[in-house]
């Protein structure tokens, strides 16, 4: 995703009280980053890939793995917020 696009997801999360911020993967790499309340966070699509799918560490490390969302390469933004937010995060622990 690009950095404007990135900015204006996690603001719309934010107002649905997601925890939501700018993860900065690399060089043009822009993705989500959403703490998680137990101390995991997840970090969603830095890889560039089509699909939105998310990694979840705690304290660096990978504990879970949100898999590609099927049909997700087709996600408005809108959709792209609610997958995010409708995210089960304790059932990837």
């Amino acid at each position: 995703m690009n950095e404007e696009r990135v900015v204006q997801l996690v603001e719309r999360l934010r107002q649905r009280r997601v925890l939501a911020h700018v993860a900065r993967a690399g060089v043009f790499q822009f993705g989500i980053r959403v703490v998680i309340p137990d101390g995991r966070e997840a970090v969603w699509d830095t890889d560039g890939a089509a699909g939105l799918e998310a990694q979840v560490l705690q304290d660096g490390v990978l504990v879970g793995f949100v898999p590609t969302v099927p049909g997700s390469q087709d996600f408005d933004d809108d959709a792209v917020v609610d997958c995010i937010a409708s995210t089960d995060y304790d059932a990837l622990s």
